[in-house]
């Protein structure tokens, strides 16, 4: 084989390489706790990451005409402050797991997406353990 084509093989290569990987590192999201945040702050400031762990109760303050949503995220040590716009999952609530995709800034983080941990265990209702009154009722509540 001739030089030149060995060359062109090599760049080829490199090329490939370049694009999987140097992609691939821009665009990976990382899942920390609010501990793991503080350890290392400036790794994490900036870019998109998901943070995890509980909504701490009596943090939780939702205003129903702007949409802003504010709670603390706890890890049982470390605390983080979030922002939030739009409307709450329907399971979110104080004590419970969440997951926060955003980004820090300034100490805070800015949440875009909420993800709410929900229980794993369906039980169906049993029957006639309703009324008709109290099922439309229910049906309302969650319009």
């Amino acid at each position: 084989m001739k030089p030149k084509h060995i060359f062109g093989i090599v760049l080829i290569v490199a090329a490939l390489g370049y694009l999987i990987f140097g992609g691939l590192g821009n665009n990976l999201v990382y899942f920390i706790t609010p501990s793991e945040y503080f350890q290392n702050q400036a790794k994490y400031t900036g870019r998109p990451v998901r943070l995890g762990g509980l909504v701490k109760a009596g943090t939780v303050k939702y205003d129903k005409n702007t949409l802003e949503l504010h709670f603390v995220v706890t890890d049982g040590v470390r605390e983080v402050g979030v922002q939030s716009t739009g409307t709450p999952p329907a399971l979110f609530k104080e004590n419970q797991g969440v997951v926060v995709e955003g980004k820090f800034a300034g100490g805070q983080f800015d949440g875009n997406n909420l993800l709410v941990k929900h229980s794993e265990s369906y039980q169906a209702p049993k029957a006639g353990s309703y009324t008709p009154e109290q099922i439309k009722k229910i049906i309302q509540e969650t319009k």
